[in-house]
């Protein structure tokens, strides 16, 4: 009869490689170095530049709470009509026409191919004459630039999940397609969600291109117009755009962040879903 041997326990690493492994290597600190002042330099340069006077004198100057406000309602349309858009055509082509993948992944990723100066002209000559009177002619245009975007952060979101016996397990309650979607799909796809608003409310806060050729005073455009007669103000404007911009990504990271854990989900990044491992029992 065979004996069944029983491996010994692997012993515990000792405290000495365990404060190895958690410390970093010296070039690894000296990139983080060099680039730290890489991006920090000219953020300190611009500050000096501006001065802090001019920060007080940004909130007084003419057309700055117009076109901050039109930034932002645009911000909130393109953020709504994206995600009515690609999540349910990303879930139902991760159910039904799987093999349709690659092909949407192309599709989405003509937006970042083609000129933005391309595919503004190209609107404005077939778009109707009611539609170029309104500023939503411009979160339309945005919500193209932001399908690259919104479709890998949903499509992640979707890959690490099982969609397919998620849609099953409910049609066999009784549930139909939109209770599935509503009910089932979309608070699994919270975080991939959050993470797709992140990336869109960063693009709309910055483009500029497609705002000043539609002649709209977003609030990037309003920057550019009023560095020509004040450039220290300018400067300050764009800083604090820069700040409340990241203020407001990080506020929404970190509520995405909280309730994926909170609930077992994955962590919120800029650019993808990270999965956080929960403890099974033996």
């Amino acid at each position: 009869m065979a004996a069944v041997t029983q491996a010994p326990p692997a012993r515990p690493a000792s405290a000495p490689a365990r404060a190895r492994r958690g410390r970093l290597p010296a070039w690894r600190w000296a990139i983080l170095a060099v680039a730290g002042i890489y991006f920090l330099l000219p953020l300190y340069a611009a500050l000096r530049f501006a001065g802090i006077k001019a920060y007080g004198s940004v909130f007084s100057r003419t057309g700055f709470t117009d076109a901050l406000w039109l930034s932002v309602r645009l911000a909130i349309v393109t953020t709504l009509i994206t995600l009515a858009l690609m999540v349910p055509t990303t879930v139902y082509v991760h159910l039904r026409l799987p093999r349709l993948r690659r092909l949407l992944e192309g599709i989405t990723i003509l937006p970042i191919v083609i000129p933005p100066v391309v595919l503004i002209v190209g609107v404005l000559q077939v778009a109707p004459g009611s539609l170029k009177a309104t500023p939503w002619l411009l979160a339309l245009e945005y919500v193209i630039l932001a399908m690259p975007f919104a479709y890998r952060a949903i499509d992640t979101g979707l890959r690490a999940l099982d969609v397919k016996t998620l849609t099953e397990a409910a049609g066999s309650l009784g549930a139909g397609w939109g209770a599935t979607l509503w009910r089932v799909i979309l608070p699994n796809l919270r975080t991939a969600m959050l993470s797709a608003t992140v990336l869109i409310i960063a693009l709309v806060l910055g483009e500029f291109t497609m705002a000043s050729l539609d002649l709209y005073e977003t609030f990037p455009v309003w920057i550019v117009q009023f560095d020509q007669t004040d450039a220290a103000t300018s400067v300050a404007a764009s800083l604090g755009a820069l700040f409340v911009t990241w203020i407001v990504l990080m506020l929404i990271t970190w509520a995405g962040t909280r309730q994926a854990r909170r609930t077992g989900g994955g962590e919120v990044t800029l650019f993808t879903v990270a999965r956080t491992d929960t403890p099974t029992g033996s």
